[in-house]
């Protein structure tokens, strides 16, 4: 990663308005926000762990943090995390995205939430946050994000999360949730593409399309069209992939009134592992045109990498799932935090251990961590 892209997330910590009452503060924000960016990237979880740790290192704070009223105690660091505007975080975490990785313009943007599922409160009938993600494929990052109190309201998410992103010649794929068409709209007038899971939730939409494209596969499409098929082995089965796209779409765009539409397309995926096999077929809607079935087919199944590349990532390596912090805003900008923490450790590339092993190795080895935040012994105070 390009050194001045490290500077710029730590004048962006350093600049980050603080909510605190000016006469009451006793630690300095930029020196919190290090301390715990520091502990998670070693493997640390837990506000109380975060104290041990930085007093534990805390000589070696020093060399590069103010503290003017020595290490915080873990009760600080929750109530920072918890008073910390999101909004104001997340417009900070964006700017050092688009430094480090550059626009989204041109990119596969996959839309796709998570739950922080431990992050309920029963006492207070608060129900777990659920954050929807903007994943950018070429960059297997996270480049936006926002909050809804429940899976069901991320059709009213997805609007201002697409509000953050260049999505000009980008193709933006959703699952079945996010198929709205006031959002096919919002990204056509943006000037971007996308490639919609179409389910039960849009009327006869489904049924149509389903009708239409099972009866031409079956018939083997006389009209024109385009077919992309592939086939893997491995891990002790066989995955045949499939994908038929088809333009004629004015009469579908026409009955049910869909901006920007000009395909759609069947997705069919076939399995066997030792003597059983099973087909599922899904269907698309897509402003992209009836003859890019590789096309449509790819940005499928990199849709749903999100799953192993973020989801299992954050759950199996940074114990998201389990993490039980839920006063105020502290559960999203720790979410946020790990996301920072992930490209840091993905983006350091000189050690060839995987994210939890990169984790073990910075708890253990200082001039690694500084390695991965982009410091040398010689210019911590930057």
């Amino acid at each position: 990663m390009d050194a001045s892209a490290h500077k710029v997330l730590l004048r962006i910590v350093r600049d980050m308005p603080d909510p605190r009452q000016l006469g009451k503060v006793s630690h300095k924000l930029h020196d919190i926000l290090v301390i715990v960016v520091c502990a998670t990237i070693a493997g640390l979880e837990h506000f109380a762990h975060f104290e041990d740790y930085a007093k534990a290192n805390e000589a070696w704070f020093r060399g590069f943090l103010d503290l003017p009223n020595g290490i915080p105690s873990h009760d600080t660091f929750g109530n920072v995390l918890a008073a910390l505007d999101p909004d104001a975080f997340e417009r900070r975490i964006q700017l050092w995205f688009h430094a480090l990785a550059g626009s989204t313009s041109g990119k596969h943007i996959a839309i796709d939430g998570k739950t922080l599922r431990r992050s309920f409160d029963t006492a207070s009938g608060k129900a777990a946050i659920h954050m929807i993600n903007a994943y950018v494929h070429e960059n297997h990052a996270v480049f936006a994000q926002v909050k809804t109190e429940a899976k069901s309201n991320e059709i009213t998410a997805i609007p201002k999360l697409l509000e953050m992103l260049q999505i000009k010649h980008a193709t933006v794929t959703l699952d079945a949730m996010g198929c709205q068409r006031d959002i096919a709209g919002q990204i056509a007038e943006k000037q971007g593409h996308y490639v919609m899971a179409v389910k039960g939730n849009q009327g006869s939409l489904q049924e149509d399309i389903r009708t239409y494209l099972d009866e031409a596969i079956a018939n083997g499409f006389r009209g024109s069209h385009d077919h992309y098929e592939c086939t893997e082995k491995g891990h002790g089965r066989i995955e045949t992939r499939r994908c038929w796209t088809c333009g004629h779409a004015k009469w579908l765009r026409e009955r049910h009134d869909w901006p920007a539409l000009r395909s759609i397309a069947a997705v069919e995926c076939e399995r066997t592992i030792k003597d059983r096999t099973t087909t599922e077929r899904r269907y698309f809607i897509s402003s992209h045109s009836g003859r890019c079935a590789q096309k449509i087919a790819t940005l499928v199944r990199n849709h749903w990498r999100v799953e192993n590349e973020l989801h299992w990532t954050l759950d199996v390596c940074f114990g998201e799932d389990s993490c039980r912090v839920r006063a105020a805003n502290a559960a999203e900008n720790l979410a946020r935090l790990r996301r920072v923490t992930l490209m840091l450790l993905k983006s350091e590339k000189t050690c060839k251990l995987g994210i939890k092993g990169k984790r073990a190795k910075a708890s253990y080895q200082r001039d690694y961590l500084l390695k991965v935040l982009g410091l040398t012994p010689n210019d911590q105070r930057t």
